[in-house]
């Protein structure tokens, strides 16, 4: 930003001016960028209700079930592993290149990694496929890059009232495509028991139908999406000025293909370039950095222990529900999560700010974790009857408290970048450190269910484990200011 030049004539308390309207939402790209962000969610909401079930088909724990949740586990985390690897580069690339071509890079990835994890008939086959999508896969940062450069501090939390949306219909759609169509032979003998292939491959049919909606979303995303900054950097040259170490920020002029913030392009002002990494490592962006890993941390953890804690045997610590329940509550669970933060969201940040929200959010997930062992003991007692169903109810309802943290810290990434053209730059950081915390995650809290269930173990460890990451998760909340506006006000 350019510092504010003192001027005699202006009366020394006339307050800078202040924006009276909240910028209107730019709609004809933003419906592109809610239908964008559904892929993601939909094709790992596929995926979740049938983990259980294929990891038991491909024989890898010979017949131990309390293996599943390890397996599981390490299914995820594969996936994140190769998305800590890339994810800051893709970013960074996004500031040279531009958001559109990165994002359809992403889409395509998605599509070719759902048709080989429905085709794939071993556990390494699965690891590969997630592995590939992991590595190419930087959707969920550029798309939210996106947003901050179409959106400004007035419009931003309404536009993350309608992020939702996609969300709410890609997590929802997932699981029921999920938990109804995997095995179709055994469950529709009528329609499906003469396909050999869907014998063969009983998975390839939900894996089939969420890549031919992303196929679908990829080419509306080609023709309609614009690109959100001005650059005329190509690839080669962005090489080359790696290699040789030559200039590639080359502002161009806008042109009707481009979408140009035009607070950025004042006359006279000097446009800004992408800064290095050591430029970008501020305290702002490193305190937003612990939040957000804090909260992927809690977040995945708890949704691998989930599906698993769902499919478990009740003597062994779980609820012993088939795919379809699995499937159907967690798309239930979506629906209220979507439902509530369309609404909701946009007044309480205005009430109350983000740092409010973000604290409540982290702290509802020390009762989401003293739920499990209570469902499981009146599960015991009673069996899968009416008190079962209100804690698992009251679970993923506060669930919805949780999920409300991101849009919180996505706004303090905003204001915490150093300027407006390092943000998929910073941004990249951000998920790094999600990514890093998402490979623990998964893993850890699915190995330390497994290893709970096990004879002579504590039964309480993995509860002992998800408590203490969101009490961290509360304390590095605390590091963040009031409302993201006192870091912007400060540049």
């Amino acid at each position: 930003m350019i510092a504010q030049q003192d001027d005699e004539e202006t009366p020394l308390l006339q307050q800078p001016e202040q924006p009276k309207a909240k910028t209107p939402l730019p709609w004809d790209q933003f419906w592109i960028i809610l239908l964008v962000e559904m892929p993601d969610f939909l094709s790992s909401g596929t995926l979740a209700p049938f983990i259980p079930q294929l990891i038991r088909d491909i024989g890898v724990t010979h017949g131990d079930e309390s293996q599943v949740g390890h397996y599981a586990g390490i299914l995820q985390s594969s996936y994140y592993a190769a998305h800590t690897l890339t994810i800051f580069h893709w970013g960074q690339l996004s500031d040279h290149i531009g958001r559109r071509p990165v994002v359809l890079t992403a889409l395509l990835a998605l599509i070719i990694s759902m048709f080989a994890f429905g085709l794939s008939k071993t556990f390494f086959g699965l690891v590969v496929s997630r592995v590939v999508c992991g590595a190419f896969d930087p959707s969920t940062s550029i798309i939210k890059t996106l947003l901050m450069d179409i959106t400004d501090a007035t419009n931003m939390p309404k536009a993350y009232s309608y992020m939702p949306i996609p969300w709410m219909i890609g997590t929802t759609v997932g699981p029921l495509i999920g938990g109804s169509l995997s095995r179709p032979a055994d469950r529709f003998p009528g329609i499906f028991g003469r396909s050999e292939l869907l014998k063969t491959y009983p998975y390839l049919l939900p894996c089939s139908i969420s890549a031919s909606f992303i196929f679908i979303t990829w080419l509306v995303a080609y023709i309609r999406l614009k690109e959100s900054i001005s650059t005329r950097t190509t690839l080669w040259e962005l090489i080359k000025g790696g290699f040789f170490g030559q200039s590639h920020s080359k502002p161009r002029q806008p042109s009707s293909d481009i979408i140009v913030d035009p607070r950025e392009t004042n006359p006279g002002e000097v446009q800004a370039k992408p800064l290095p990494l050591r430029a970008l490592l501020t305290s702002k962006v490193l305190s937003t950095t612990a939040s957000y890993a804090t909260l992927g941390l809690f977040q995945l953890g708890f949704n691998s222990v989930l599906p698993v804690f769902y499919g478990t045997p009740i003597e062994l610590g779980g609820l012993s529900l088939d795919p379809p329940r699995i499937g159907a509550l967690l798309a239930a669970s979506s629906i209220i999560q979507g439902i509530f933060q369309l609404f909701f969201y946009a007044r309480l940040h205005d009430r109350f700010g983000a740092r409010a929200i973000y604290i409540t959010g982290v702290s509802s997930g020390i009762p989401i974790v003293v739920l499990f062992p209570v469902t499981n003991a009146l599960a015991r007692a009673y069996g899968i009857g009416m008190a079962v169903w209100l804690c698992a109810a009251i679970q993923l309802t506060l669930k919805t408290s949780l999920i409300m943290c991101f849009p919180c810290l996505t706004l303090f990434i905003r204001a915490a970048a150093p300027n407006r053209a390092s943000l998929g730059a910073t941004n990249g950081i951000a998920q790094v450190a999600v990514a890093v915390a998402r490979i623990v995650g998964p893993a850890s809290a699915a190995s330390a269910f497994s290893y709970s269930l096990q004879e002579g173990h504590d039964a309480w460890l993995i509860y002992y484990f998800l408590i203490a990451i969101a009490l961290l998760a509360v304390g590095t909340g605390l590091l963040l200011p009031r409302d993201p506006s006192i870091w912007e006000d400060s540049q």
